[in-house]
């Protein structure tokens, strides 16, 4: 990943325009996400809203990756291509992620939408939503990076819930993928770095009811839980400001 740069106000300013638009993105998207609907449907939907808004899709970008949506379903976890042989189903736990490409500054953020009612599910995403919340309000200086990370973990692993080790959230700006990482849980390398004014942070939320090992699809992208359990991804991006953390994307 590219070394993380603080961002200027203005610049900043202008993340905030890209993250508007994928926030209109994000929602559209998860509207749509229904019983019959395809990833491909998805997709198609992501491209146009993006382009109308004036904006690139970021994923697209990523070396190999064709894209603008990374689409999962039950046990999927990130990195789903979007395929029109994947239709959604009564009772399918669905995660959306994307991204926009605006005035050289990208925005990156995911949503978990469930297609059924169980109870026991709908805890387990609302702790998803919640634990992002909590994160996200140490997204501030004086705080360190670990505080965002142990937010993470103590927030899922309170509820009987496993973060996912493998993977990381990320700074952002002008690369999709920049320094610093963020893991979803407390103790890895790097924790003691201080948040600072400017720092863009991409800060995810991957848990599942399981252990949280994972395994990578032939397709080569589509990385999802080893033991088969469901999973969810909730992501916003958030910039470090005078006035505390400023969510780009919400």
């Amino acid at each position: 990943m590219k070394k993380f740069e603080l961002k200027t106000p203005d610049e900043i300013k202008i993340m905030a325009e890209g993250g508007a638009k994928l926030a209109t993105v994000k929602k559209t998207l998860a509207r749509a996400v229904a019983v019959g609907v395809s990833a491909a449907d998805i997709e198609a939907l992501a491209v146009k809203t993006i382009i109308e808004l004036g904006a690139e899709p970021s994923f697209t970008k990523v070396p190999g990756y064709k894209w603008a949506t990374c689409v999962n379903v039950n046990d999927g976890i990130v990195h789903g291509i979007p395929k029109k042989e994947l239709v959604f189903a009564k009772g399918d736990v669905v995660s959306v992620d994307v991204g926009v490409f605006y005035k050289g500054f990208h925005t990156d953020t995911s949503v978990t939408v469930y297609l059924g009612g169980d109870p026991q599910i709908k805890k387990f995403l609302e702790v998803g939503r919640s634990t992002l919340n909590r994160a996200i309000s140490k997204a501030k200086k004086g705080r360190f990076l670990g505080d965002i990370s142990e937010a993470i973990e103590s927030g899922l692993v309170s509820n009987g819930y496993n973060p996912v080790r493998a993977l990381v959230g990320h700074g952002i700006g002008r690369e999709l993928h920049e320094d610093p990482m963020v893991p979803c849980f407390a103790g890895y390398p790097g924790d003691d770095l201080p948040l600072g004014i400017g720092m863009v942070l991409a800060i995810e939320i991957m848990y599942t009811f399981g252990r949280g090992e994972v395994k990578t699809d032939s397709d080569g992208w589509t990385i999802r839980t080893k033991d088969g359990k469901l999973s969810a991804l909730f992501e916003e991006t958030v910039a470090i400001t005078k006035d505390g953390p400023f969510v780009l994307t919400a």
